[in-house]
């Protein structure tokens, strides 16, 4: 039986009887959830109380709401894994003890937190932000602090106090939290957890939020990650990874429905501890990409806290033994965001660009016969007229075969806050880009009630082993690229010509017509009219 994520040990921790009072008294206490109506009306009803509790926007509930999901989701894992210590002998070392466990303080009937509510006024917010959350924080500093522990830290890194205003609404909150647990929820037929996450994270993303630049609509993610297929044993690296999407949609790949393409328990220890990592340098979205890949059932995210491009590190415990090379990038970054010169300095190409600068990251991370999907926005694919630019889509087209540029409609960000038109980039490295394949879902109108579905990729997945032609796409040479100094701009030789060719003449003849049409319409009302 696989070793439970560094949780079995021969002595010390919680004991089973422990976990399973705990399990008696919480998870199955909680209701029962069995449509997925059901999910999303305990989830809007905690983001109400949060709304309603100085967490008035999305901004402000999801990353509260973050952490004391994940804390429940650990309390049911570490239950399970005493079990799984107790089926091969081990004792069992849990990541947090009494009273700092979700079933001692949050639980309704926990041990602690009946003491807290008995006690005097303020007290239960006074040990949660006094007690709990400093010592979750400080569990990083621990000798010997395993990699749990370690994650546990950089998930509250942001945390200072609770941001819930009163003590009732954060027991409310606990007590509604508790009763969507995983056991909780029938998933035979509802969305699980880690999905229901993604809808609020996507609510951080929507406009207005300023979310955005963290957030890449799911279909493209299923896209890009079915186009370049990771293969269990392959090492996945976003270096912007933002609330973690690409990563968690890789697991999802890799496993399988249900883990079908798991066949051995080293698979699923190598795609649980050994594969994926990130960088992420926002204070507030690094700890929501670490929680978000936990509740995707990667139990060790080795994400990098700090700045990509200048490597100012503000914590990279969870990142020990990375690898320096890649065999799978994946990534969205940054549009429009300009660097300084102390991130220039690390490049071969200068320039403030961030995007630009990313992409000669992207290129230098990968292993030879690494593959990369990246978006870029349409600027860097067309622009010819700042050296930086030219020489990077080189740099590109030498090291790489460039093998397909999917060209998206122009709305596919709006909701996230940028109408710029995007384009998606697959590529491997190591021998150069002799012919690129283009694919146009440019026509394609989309808004935030009609979003890209994956269902507009299909032929796109039919037609890319063979690189056919059709309306939709075509093949263009290398040396036509060069040709036109590196513009990779995708221009549709099969789109249809919507130009309006008819003369200012026959123009004018048709808008006198409808003139007339509209005189005989109106005099045919007023002969009515005036018959009444």
């Amino acid at each position: 039986m696989l070793r439970p994520y560094g949780m079995l040990s021969r002595g010390g921790g919680r004991s089973l009887e422990v976990c399973r009072m705990a399990k008696r008294n919480g998870v199955t206490n909680g209701k029962r959830l069995a449509t997925q109506q059901s999910v999303n009306a305990a989830i809007k009803s905690i983001c109400d109380i949060m709304r309603r509790s100085n967490c008035a926007g999305a901004l402000q509930y999801v990353p509260e709401l973050t952490w004391i999901l994940f804390l429940r989701i650990l309390d049911e894992r570490e239950t399970q894994e005493a079990e799984w210590a107790e089926a091969v002998g081990a004792d069992f070392a849990p990541s947090l003890e009494t009273p700092y466990c979700w079933q001692d303080w949050a639980a309704p009937g926990g041990p602690k937190r009946a003491e807290l509510q008995n006690s005097t006024l303020g007290a239960f917010f006074a040990f949660v932000n006094g007690d709990l959350i400093p010592h979750l924080k400080g569990l990083r500093e621990r000798p010997n602090a395993t990699p749990r522990q370690k994650v546990i830290s950089e998930i509250f890194s942001g945390v200072e106090h609770v941001r819930i205003d009163t003590e009732r609404n954060l027991l409310d909150v606990l007590d509604k939290v508790h009763e969507i647990s995983s056991n909780g929820v029938d998933q035979t037929h509802v969305f699980t957890l880690s999905q229901v996450y993604e809808g609020l994270l996507l609510k951080m993303g929507e406009k207005g939020n300023d979310g955005g630049q963290f957030f890449t609509p799911r279909e493209v993610i299923r896209a890009m990650v079915k186009v370049i297929d990771p293969k269990i044993g392959e090492t996945v690296y976003d270096p912007g990874c933002g609330t973690g999407g690409f990563l968690a949609q890789s697991f999802e790949h890799m496993a399988g429905l249900n883990n079908a393409y798991i066949t051995s328990p080293n698979q699923l220890e190598t795609i649980k501890r050994y594969t994926f990592y990130g960088r992420e340098k926002d204070n507030a979205i690094y700890p929501i990409a670490l929680a978000n890949l936990v509740l995707h059932n990667i139990d060790e995210p080795h994400v990098w806290h700090g700045n990509t491009l200048t490597g100012a590190e503000i914590y990279g415990g969870l990142f020990a033994n990375a690898p320096a090379l890649y065999d799978v990038v994946l990534m969205n970054p940054p549009f429009g965001g300009k660097e300084g010169k102390e991130a220039q300095t690390r490049f071969s190409y200068k320039t403030g660009a961030t995007q630009v600068l990313f992409l000669q990251h992207v290129i230098d991370s990968l292993k030879p016969g690494g593959r990369c999907g990246i978006v870029l926005d349409e600027g860097v694919l067309f622009r010819t007229n700042e050296t930086a630019f030219v020489q990077t889509k080189r740099k590109l087209l030498d090291d790489c075969d460039l093998w397909c540029i999917v060209s998206l409609p122009g709305g596919v960000f709006t909701a996230a806050g940028a109408g710029v038109k995007t384009n998606l980039l697959f590529f491997t490295k190591g021998e150069p880009t002799e012919r690129i394949w283009y694919y146009d879902l440019s026509d394609i109108k989309v808004g935030k009630k009609t979003p890209l579905t994956i269902d507009r990729f299909e032929e796109l997945f039919r037609l890319l082993p063979e690189r056919g032609d059709s309306e939709r796409s075509w093949t263009v040479a290398r040396q036509e690229i060069e040709a036109k100094s590196y513009d990779l701009k995708a221009v549709n030789p099969n789109a249809k010509n919507d130009e309006d060719t008819r003369t200012p003449e026959e123009l004018l003849d048709l808008i006198d017509a409808k003139g007339r049409e509209v005189a005989e319409a109106l005099a045919s009302l007023r002969v009515g009219h005036d018959m009444l």
